[in-house]
């Protein structure tokens, strides 16, 4: 835990009692300030109170005595509309704040130079975070991995010299955290996203740039336009940047072409690696996801040589991307992570002869993005929700089963998959779609579909890397 003594003294009110929110509240406690508590869902008032907390209904609260609130990431701060809590704190005239804020002012007040890495983007981010912290780990680095990821912030090991703090940022919590400062700031790419939560994409990607723009040395994608303005912002603001591409040929800067990783300054381009065997590196996006971890560490002064040797060794992201089996010739890949279009298209790209699972809560926009991989499709197998709007856009182009379930559809994928002739085919979970539908979450979902990978009849079927 990293106690938070930045409001010892104070009476600070939390709202939002999920696992971050509850973190946070702990860790005020253990920095001496005077905490108050509460959340819309009655279960989890009452959670809160068996713990100890002193929860109390903040409409009848006098917001004067408070000195901040901590917001939960998953409570609206803008929009549709800002939470009741929002309005009270902005009539008091008190500051709106969230774990990963908090954190930033503890590391400044412990160890301003302590190692701390921060990742965002669309897509990729969980896979880059995890990926750096595994590379950090393998070279010897006293390493702490968290935020969006999974863990946390608050949660883990304090800073101090010599300890990376490993940390996925989402667009929430950048909101929440005005005082962002990283030692090396990364941003992957942007697609429509949250938009709900953000108002239009204009908004949604000017939270984002936040966190490259208050860092030390910015690692920006330029994959795409709006990514590579921000780049541009950078030199115009003669702040230290290092483009990444998983496809440009880049005159300075980190890419990947085909499966060569290159470095690049001032037009010199310089293959450092190959990226070619490393089924958790596979694709065009995770040739980004590797140059975004090549140039963070290369920026925290590590060699070359040192981490492309690491990236062999890297296990990949349970739920994205990830081979959970394989009977012969046919792949199983769990990539229940891809929950739009976009992240769905880095899956496809992936492999040349695809049996696609696909549906679920559909988003805005649908699969029709996706027209350019179409042609890899040998079947798709529709579930959920989605399922005849996804039908009706792939009608005529590719062969459909509407199989409903996760069970279903792999049975009738696997099925079709044996009797493939080509050299590899992919059985390919990656829905472009939210779980809701049928499950609570994206991880639900991609462990119903190993189970069902599992229970099937097939010979010679071996399990993938955890």
């Amino acid at each position: 835990m990293i106690p938070v003594t930045s409001f010892s003294g104070k009476h600070v009110v939390l709202f939002g009692l999920g696992g971050s929110g509850l973190s946070t509240a702990r860790a005020l406690l253990a920095g001496g300030a005077e905490v108050t508590v509460w959340d819309d869902a009655d279960v989890r008032v009452v959670a809160a109170r068996q713990e100890g907390l002193n929860a109390a209904d903040l409409r009848d609260a006098d917001w004067s005595s408070f000195d901040a609130l901590v917001l939960a990431p998953g409570v609206p701060l803008t929009h549709p509309v800002p939470h009741w809590t929002v309005d009270l704190a902005k009539d008091a005239g008190i500051e709106v704040i969230g774990d990963i804020e908090l954190f930033c002012r503890e590391r400044r007040m412990l160890c301003p130079d302590a190692p701390l890495i921060a990742i965002t983007g669309t897509n990729g981010k969980s896979t880059t975070t995890a990926l750096i912290a595994h590379l950090l780990n393998a070279l010897g680095a006293d390493v702490q991995l968290g935020g969006n990821i999974g863990i946390p912030v608050l949660d883990l090991e304090p800073p101090q010299s010599g300890r990376h703090h490993v940390i996925e940022c989402s667009s929430y919590q950048i909101d929440l955290s005005p005082g962002l400062d990283p030692s090396v700031g990364i941003h992957l790419n942007l697609s429509p996203d949250h938009l709900d939560r953000h108002g239009s994409m204009e908004n949604y990607a000017a939270i984002k740039e936040r966190l490259v723009a208050g860092s030390r040395i910015a690692v920006v994608g330029v994959d795409d336009g709006l990514s590579a303005e921000i780049a541009d912002r950078q030199d115009l603001a003669r702040m230290p940047v290092r483009r990444i591409s998983g496809d440009l040929d880049l005159p300075d800067g980190v890419f990947v072409k085909g499966t060569s990783l290159y470095e690049a300054r001032d037009g010199a381009q310089v293959k450092v690696g190959d990226l070619a065997g490393i089924d958790s590196l596979r694709g065009q996006h995770n040739g980004q996801n590797a140059a975004a971890a090549f140039a963070a560490l290369r920026a925290l002064g590590f060699e070359s040589e040192a981490i492309v040797a690491a990236f062999r060794s890297f296990p990949g992201l349970h739920h994205r991307m990830e081979l959970v089996a394989r009977s012969g010739r046919v792949l199983f890949i769990n990539d229940s992570k891809a929950t739009n279009a976009d992240a769905a298209a880095r899956g496809l790209d992936s492999f040349d002869r695809i049996y696609w699972i696909a549906g679920g809560k559909p988003k805005a926009g649908g699969i029709a993005s996706l027209d350019q991989f179409f042609s890899k499709i040998a079947k798709a197998y529709l579930i959920g929700e989605a399922a005849d709007e996804f039908a009706a856009t792939l009608n005529g182009k590719v062969d459909v089963v509407v199989s409903d379930t996760i069970d279903r559809a792999v049975v009738d994928a696997a099925s079709d998959a044996a009797l493939d002739g080509a050299a590899e085919v992919a059985v390919l979970l990656s829905p472009a779609c939210a779980s809701f539908d049928q499950f609570a979450n994206f991880e639900l979902r991609g462990d119903a579909f190993a189970a069902a990978v599992r229970d099937l009849d097939m010979v010679q079927i071996s399990q993938g890397a955890d």
